[in-house]
């Protein structure tokens, strides 16, 4: 997954949550210590840090009722990764070295797979915050986990409801800077061919990039114009590309995918309407999702930003389940647990394990902006047949 959206808002989580934080809520002789080596400065930071929040929150809960399980007090310990791949390998090492037993990475494949090249001769269960990248899991072995729905799952999501809306062509923009960014739009790609659509064009951009003149000239010029762009940049990239592009009189939709359902893309008000994207979840009225946002701008201060705040907690969620299943403070039997839940209830929804890479099927919540807010399309799980292989 992703790096920027708002720094103030990062800087002001890392205030509130500190930069080291023990959560012990009460005295217990048992505890299980979560290493958790994420982003607390950089461009990950405004992902990373509203998921901890929501995993502060959940654990904060379980341990004022006995902790994980019931039994082991959680104590969290965090470490800065300064959104650096190398650096994140020394925190977790160090993470390692003050006995974690549970890893938790960064939303983005390449931090978190540094990190599980250590976890995973330990066998240590290690989880994303929010990294979405399907060949993660793979890259790394049996202890890492993503919780966020994979890039080839959104990708599908989306791809079946831009046929729906009646697209035929598409031109895809993609960075080789990430995972996230190289990937998402292919298997859009790879999905919307399949179902009757064409490609009509490739632009890639570099990550970081102030100018897009080149990609939107290209775009003017093709013979085959495309009725829809697809793109998995975020920010900084996706909002100087919005603009531009706009600014140049190109009206062509633009679709997306979870890291542009940011404050900072909706700040950019009617410039951004139609554009579509996912979360991994819909505050229905009466829902689940909307008492968790409730509970938590109670618990924090203000109200989640986004879907990450709960894709947190329900991490807090799953662990706790893992813990109890396990019914041990092994990491072992908590990796088996954690690998072996079906349809779990979480907040947004069911959440399974069994019978996948360790890639969760969960639900992908489709939004597009209209008048500057996010506005609900639809929540799926696409068919595994449609989903395209990592």
């Amino acid at each position: 997954m992703p790096k920027l959206y708002r720094l103030h808002r990062a800087a002001l989580y890392a205030a509130v949550f500190g930069m080291t934080l023990a959560l012990v809520s009460k005295a217990s002789a048992e505890e299980i210590i979560i290493g958790a080596a994420t982003a607390q400065t950089g461009g990950l930071a405004p992902y990373d840090q509203p998921a901890l929040a929501g995993l502060r929150m959940a654990l904060d809960e379980l341990n004022a009722k006995g902790g994980l399980g019931g039994k082991y007090t959680a104590k969290l310990i965090i470490k800065d990764t300064r959104s650096d791949t190398a650096q994140t390998a020394t925190v977790a090492q160090e993470l390692i070295d003050a006995g974690a037993k549970i890893m938790i990475t960064p939303c983005d494949a390449d931090p978190s797979i540094s990190a599980g090249q250590l976890t995973q001769p330990l066998g240590i269960p290690t989880l994303t915050l929010c990294g979405s990248a399907p060949v993660l899991t793979a890259a790394v072995g049996d202890v890492m986990f993503g919780t966020y729905p994979a890039d080839n799952v959104q990708a599908t999501a989306v791809a079946n409801f831009a046929i729906a809306e009646g697209k035929k062509k598409v031109y895809l923009l993609t960075s080789p800077d990430s995972t996230y960014t190289a990937n998402l739009p292919e298997y859009f790609g790879k999905v919307f061919e399949k179902k009757g659509g064409a490609v009509v064009g490739r632009g890639t951009f570099t990550m970081g990039q102030p100018d897009f003149s080149a990609e939107i000239t290209n775009i003017k010029s093709l013979a085959d114009q495309p009725d829809l762009i697809m793109t998995a940049a975020y920010e900084p990239d996706f909002p100087a590309f919005i603009q531009q592009l706009r600014g140049a009189g190109v009206a062509v939709p633009v679709y997306g995918a979870d890291a542009i359902g940011t404050p900072t893309v909706k700040g950019l008000g009617k410039l951004v309407d139609g554009v579509v994207y996912t979360a991994a979840g819909y505050a229905e009225p009466g829902s689940k999702l909307e008492a968790f946002n409730s509970a938590f701008a109670k618990y924090a201060g203000h109200a989640p930003e986004s879907t990450y705040e709960v894709n947190g907690y329900e991490i807090g969620l799953i662990l706790d389940q893992a813990v109890k299943t396990a019914g041990s403070d092994d990491p072992k039997a908590i990796r088996d647990a954690i690998a072996g839940l079906k349809d779990f209830d979480g907040i947004t929804g069911k959440i399974t394990y069994a019978g996948t890479d360790r890639m969760p099927l969960r639900p992908v919540a489709l939004m597009r902006y209209e008048g500057g807010e996010g506005k609900h399309i639809q929540t799926m799980i696409p068919d595994a047949a449609d989903v395209p292989a990592p």
